[in-house]
C-alpha cells in the first residue's frame, strides 16, 4: 500500500511538472506576444511588436516573409502583368491574404490595408507620399527601395524579424542549388553565352543585372554575351530587333506576352538570328516569369525551368 502511495505521488508531481512547464512555455510566448522592440528606419526609430502577427506587406517583401513563416494579412506582391491576382506560383501560399496594390507603385489601397487591421506595416520609400496616411494605423517600418538588390531586401527583413539565421540557410540552400545547376548547363552544353530579354513589339528589354538575367550570370554563373549593353540602376537596357540580333548570343530567353510571341513570328530579322536558327531559344510566358525573376521564391522555381529549358 505504501509503495502504491509513493508512485502516485511521484506521478502527481510529474503531471504537475509537466502542467507548469506548458503554462511556462505559454507564459512565454504570451510574454513574447506582447513585448515591443525598438528598430531603425528610414523614418527614424520606430517601435514595433517583437512577435507581429498581422502585416501589411507593401514594400514587396511578401515572398521574404512566407520563406520565413509569415504569411501576410494583406500583401502588394501581386502579379506583374494582372495586379489584381497574385502570380501562379505562390498563389497557394498565400492564404488569406488580401491584395492592396502592387509593389512597384508609389500608392495603395488604403481602405483595404485598413480593413486587415495590421500590427505591422512594412513599406518601401517608394510609397512615402502614404507614409502620413498610414502612420497611426499602426507602425511602420519603411525600407529603402532596393532597386536590384534582392539579397539585401531579404536580409534586412530578417533582421527585422530577428530571424538571420535562417534567412542565411535559404541563401546557402538556394547558391548551392543554382551554382550546381550552372555546372550541369555547362557540361551538358558547353560554355554557351546566355541572353534573357523581354519583348515589347519591336522592341528588347536587355535583363543583365536583375530579374532572370541576374539568376543566369550571378547566381548560376553562366555566361554572357561580351557586347551585352550596361545596365543603370533599375532601368533595362533597351535595344531593336536589329540591335538584338547585334548581341549574337549562343542562346537567347525572352518574356514575351501572346502578341509578342506573334511578332517574332513574323520577323525576318529574328528567323535569321543565328540562335534562332540553331534552335537554341526559349520563350517564356510574360507572367509569371517577368516578376517571377524578382522574388526569392520565384527565382529559386526558375533554377529548375531554366535547367529543363536549355538542356538539350
Amino acid at each position: 500500500m505504501r509503495k502504491r502511495r509513493i508512485v502516485g505521488l511521484i506521478t502527481a508531481a510529474l503531471v504537475s511538472l509537466v502542467v507548469l512547464a506548458g503554462c511556462g512555455n505559454k507564459g512565454e510566448e504570451a510574454k513574447k506576444e506582447n513585448e515591443i522592440k525598438v528598430v531603425s528606419t528610414l523614418k527614424g526609430d520606430v517601435k514595433i511588436p517583437a512577435a507581429p502577427k498581422r502585416i501589411v506587406d507593401i514594400s514587396g517583401a511578401s515572398e521574404e516573409l512566407l520563406i520565413l513563416g509569415h504569411t501576410p494579412a494583406a500583401t502588394a506582391n501581386s502579379d506583374s502583368y494582372k495586379t489584381g491576382e497574385f502570380p501562379n506560383y505562390i498563389k497557394d501560399k498565400m492564404g488569406d491574404a488580401k491584395i492592396v496594390g502592387y509593389y512597384m507603385m508609389d500608392t495603395m489601397d488604403i481602405e483595404a490595408i485598413l480593413e486587415a487591421d495590421p500590427d505591422l506595416i512594412i513599406m518601401s520609400q517608394r510609397q512615402e507620399k502614404i507614409y502620413d496616411q498610414l502612420k497611426d494605423v499602426a507602425p511602420i517600418v519603411m525600407m529603402k527601395d532596393y532597386v536590384n538588390d534582392w539579397r539585401a531586401r531579404m536580409t534586412d527583413i530578417a533582421k527585422l524579424l530577428d530571424q538571420e539565421t535562417d534567412i542565411q540557410k535559404w541563401f546557402n540552400e538556394y547558391d548551392k542549388k543554382a551554382q550546381e545547376i550552372g555546372k550541369e548547363i555547362i557540361q551538358n552544353n558547353g560554355k554557351k553565352s546566355y541572353l534573357t530579354v523581354l519583348a515589347s513589339g519591336d522592341q528588347f528589354f536587355i535583363f543583365k543585372d536583375s530579374g532572370i538575367g541576374s539568376i543566369l550570370y550571378d547566381d548560376m554563373k553562366l555566361t554572357k554575351p561580351s557586347n551585352i549593353p550596361d545596365q543603370n540602376g533599375i532601368s533595362l537596357p533597351v535595344v531593336t530587333m536589329e540591335g538584338l540580333s547585334e548581341i549574337d548570343a549562343d542562346h537567347i530567353i525572352v518574356i514575351a506576352t501572346e502578341a509578342d510571341k506573334k511578332n517574332l513570328e513574323n520577323s525576318t530579322v529574328w528567323k535569321n538570328m543565328r540562335a534562332v536558327k540553331e534552335g537554341n531559344v526559349t520563350i517564356l510566358d510574360s507572367t509569371p516569369y517577368f516578376g517571377q525573376g524578382y522574388n526569392p521564391i520565384g527565382k529559386e522555381l526558375l533554377l529548375d525551368s531554366i535547367k529543363a529549358e536549355v538542356i538539350k
